[in-house]
């Protein structure tokens, strides 16, 4: 019993991450749809999802942001 949350917390992490992170969306998306809505909670987790599509393409390296997608998109 001497084991504290972020150890165990930190378990968890490096032995079930997956599990780990299905829980925590699981919940995160039953509370937008408890809160919100289905429609509007699709909507929050669509721009969720294009948020962290734009932000990985800029961690790496893939492009400058927003407006390098905008050029190539209208351009």
């Amino acid at each position: 019993m001497g084991r504290n949350f972020f150890e165990i917390f930190q378990y968890l992490l490096d032995n079930h991450r997956g599990k780990l992170l299905g829980v925590a969306l699981g919940l995160v998306i039953g509370l937008l749809i408890i809160s919100f809505g289905f429609w509007k909670s699709v909507l929050v987790i669509t721009f969720v999802v294009i948020g962290y599509y734009l932000g990985r393409r800029i961690d790496e390296g893939g492009g400058q942001g927003p407006g390098d997608w905008w050029d190539r998109f209208f351009h």
